[in-house]
């Protein structure tokens, strides 16, 4: 009798046993929770865009004013690049109507370090993680020389003015090249016929001097092709080369608009695929 007590009450703590695990059989084993492991974010990095209004990607709005828009070119490359590069974000420092001597002395835009070019020094000071500098200026140099009053002293300027933009140049280089001597800095030429001196050798030369590479606007733009006739629509037959700025800029543009050497959309397009032959060359 005790041994048969003995079974049924073993039974019974049993059954009431898998009562409270709410199942008669052997209690499931423990449920293990997948923790969601999320990727590490990218290390960011660093573009770096300097220059004059086209680096801020300058248009002129409906009324004829121009304005910086996101449609530059240092824009379009950013979007280029951080597919390969997810970490990377873009600093533009780039100021409407600077020279080569107001990037270095300061004087049009407002920057804590008191010019373009000592902004830019800092940041590369601050930011071991630049992985490219891109840059476009000199074109608003001679422009100065457009007030003279007399052809004679039109010449005398410009003779003085490309010299000391050169120069300029070379120095704003050095500085760039003693703060980042290891990253890719990348110069564009011109694509305005008006400016082929400064293609034909002289933004070159420095470019070449302190290792920088060109991206060659003046060759997209097709700026020495005088024949080659292309159609534009609205305007006819036209060279090569003037089509080209018809389509890419807003210097064909009816007023108010145009004309505004500005490129438009397209045209930033044009010179940010530029940017990226020379990065990729």
């Amino acid at each position: 009798m005790r041994r048969l007590l003995s079974a049924l009450s073993l039974i019974s703590a049993c059954a009431l046993a898998a009562a409270m695990a709410g199942c008669a059989g052997p209690a499931p084993a423990p449920a293990t929770h997948r923790v969601a492991h999320r990727r590490p974010a990218p290390p960011a990095s660093y573009y770096l865009a300097l220059g004059d209004s086209l680096s801020q990607g300058v248009q002129p709005d409906a009324a004829g004013v121009s304005v910086s828009t996101a449609d530059g070119y240092p824009d379009q490359l950013y979007a280029l690049l951080r597919a390969r590069q997810p970490g990377l974000r873009l600093v533009k420092l780039g100021c409407m109507a600077e020279t080569t001597a107001t990037m270095i002395n300061g004087g049009i835009c407002r920057y804590a370090g008191g010019s373009q070019l000592a902004a830019a020094v800092r940041f590369l000071h601050t930011h071991q993680r630049v992985s490219l500098v891109t840059l476009d200026i000199g074109a608003n140099d001679p422009d100065a020389c457009i007030t003279q009053p007399s052809v004679n002293k039109l010449a005398d300027c410009i003779g003085k003015a490309i010299p000391q933009a050169t120069g300029n140049l070379a120095v704003i280089l050095a500085r760039l090249r003693a703060a980042a001597p290891h990253t890719r800095i990348i110069a564009m030429n011109y694509y305005l016929p008006a400016l082929a001196e400064w293609r034909d050798g002289l933004l070159g030369r420095v470019y070449q001097q302190y290792g920088v590479r060109v991206a060659n606007v003046f060759g997209a733009f097709q700026t020495g092709d005088f024949g080659n006739p292309a159609a534009v629509p609205g305007l006819g037959t036209l060279p090569r080369n003037v089509a080209d700025i018809c389509r890419w800029t807003w210097e064909c543009a009816s007023p108010p608009r145009g004309p505004n050497v500005h490129a438009n959309q397209a045209g930033y397009q044009v010179i940010a695929e530029a940017f990226l032959a020379a990065d990729t060359a």
